[in-house]
C-alpha cells in the first residue's frame, strides 16, 4: 500500500530538477510515489524526468502533450496518486533528507485532515526562514478559526500547497483539485477552500522544503499576460465564500485580501508590457465593481492611505464594455 504520494510538476527547469530529484531520492521510501509530471518541457527536462524513472524508486513520469500551467499539472498529479497522504513539491525546489517521513509522523500522530509547515525561501546564496502566521504548533485545529482576523496575516494567507500534507479524505471530497488553467495564483482558491471545508488541521514547525525564489523563468518574475490570472483565482473566493454559511464573518477578509493583492500589482505595474498593463488596470476595475460595495467600502477604510488612495481612483475608472477577466 501507498503510504504517501508526491506531486512534482515540472515546467522548463532543466537547471533545477537534478537538485530536486537528488532531494527526492533522499526522502524515498518503499510505501512511497513520486508522480513526477513534464507539463509539456522543451528543454531537457523530459530527459531528466525519463532517467529519474530508472533510478528513482517510486518515480512515474505523467507527460502532458501541451502546457497546460501548474493548477492543471498539479490535477493530473493527484488523479494519479495512490497514497493514503498527498503532498506537493515544485520541480525546482528541493527538501531535507528524511524530511516527508519526520512530516507524515506529524499528521498520523495529530490524525488531522491536513498539516501546514514552515519552510525556508532561498534567494540567491540568501536563505530566510518563513513561518505559518499562527503561533500554536503540533496540536489540532479547526480550520476556520485560523482565516480570520481580517487585518492581520493569516493561514489562508500562507497559500503555499508544498508546504503541507494532506489526508487522502480531502481528495476523495474533492478538496484537493486546483482550479484547471490557472497559471499564477492557483494556490489561493485552493487554501481557502480547504479552510472553509476541512475539519481539522495543525501547524508544525519543521524545516525541510527549500522554496527557489527569484528563478528567471518563474511567472512572479515575468511581467506578461499569465499574471493576471491572480482575478480569476480571487473571483473565484469571493465567490464561494459568499456562499458559505459565515459569509458576514469571512468577507471582509476574502475582500480586504484580495485589494491588497491588486495594490500590490498596481504598485510595481512597470513590469509589465503597457497592453497587459492597460488590461490590468481595466480587469482590476471591474473586478473592485463586482466586490460586494459595502464590504469593500469598509476595507478601504482599514487600509493605509497610499493602497486605500490608490484603490480608490481605479474604483471610480470607467470599465471599457466587454471587459472580463
Amino acid at each position: 500500500m501507498v503510504k504517501l504520494s508526491v506531486v512534482v510538476p515540472f515546467y522548463n527547469v532543466q537547471t533545477y530538477a537534478p537538485d530536486t530529484l537528488r532531494s527526492l531520492a533522499a526522502n524515498a521510501r518503499e510505501d512511497f510515489e513520486f508522480l513526477l509530471v513534464d507539463d509539456c518541457s522543451r528543454d531537457e527536462t523530459p530527459r531528466i524526468l525519463a532517467r529519474a524513472e530508472g533510478e528513482l524508486p517510486g518515480a512515474r513520469v505523467l507527460r502532458h502533450e501541451r502546457n497546460g500551467g501548474l493548477a492543471t499539472a498539479r490535477n493530473t498529479g493527484l488523479d494519479a496518486a495512490a497514497g493514503e497522504y498527498v503532498t506537493f513539491l515544485d520541480g525546482d525546489d528541493w527538501l531535507a533528507p528524511g524530511y516527508y517521513g519526520q512530516l507524515l509522523a506529524v499528521i498520523e500522530g495529530l490524525g488531522c485532515d491536513f498539516v501546514r509547515t514552515d519552510h525556508v525561501q532561498c534567494t540567491a546564496r540568501a536563505r530566510s526562514v518563513h513561518r505559518v502566521p499562527y503561533g500554536r504548533r503540533d496540536v489540532a485545529l479547526d480550520p476556520r478559526e485560523l482565516i480570520l482576523p481580517a487585518d492581520r496575516s493569516t493561514s489562508v494567507d500562507y497559500a503555499f500547497a508544498w508546504a503541507g500534507i494532506y489526508h487522502r479524505r480531502l481528495l476523495d471530497e474533492g478538496l484537493l483539485h486546483f482550479r484547471h488553467g490557472l497559471r499564477t495564483a492557483e494556490d489561493r482558491p485552493w487554501i481557502w477552500r480547504l479552510h472553509r471545508e476541512a475539519r481539522s488541521m495543525a501547524v508544525t514547525g519543521l524545516l525541510g522544503v527549500f522554496y527557489r525564489r527569484g528563478v528567471a523563468s518563474s511567472l512572479t518574475q515575468i511581467g506578461d499576460v499569465r499574471q493576471l490570472d491572480f482575478i480569476r483565482a480571487f473571483d473565484q473566493v469571493i465567490e464561494e465564500t459568499a456562499r458559505d454559511r459565515d459569509a458576514d464573518r469571512l468577507l471582509p477578509k476574502a475582500v480586504r485580501t484580495y485589494c491588497a493583492i491588486i495594490s500590490h500589482h498596481l504598485g510595481s505595474i512597470e513590469r509589465f508590457e503597457p497592453p497587459v498593463a492597460r488590461k490590468l488596470r481595466a480587469l482590476s476595475a471591474a473586478a473592485l465593481k463586482r466586490m460586494p460595495q459595502d464590504v469593500l467600502k469598509e476595507a478601504l477604510d482599514s487600509m493605509d492611505t497610499q493602497r486605500a488612495s490608490r484603490l480608490r481612483r481605479l474604483r471610480r475608472r470607467p470599465v471599457p464594455a466587454g471587459v472580463a477577466a
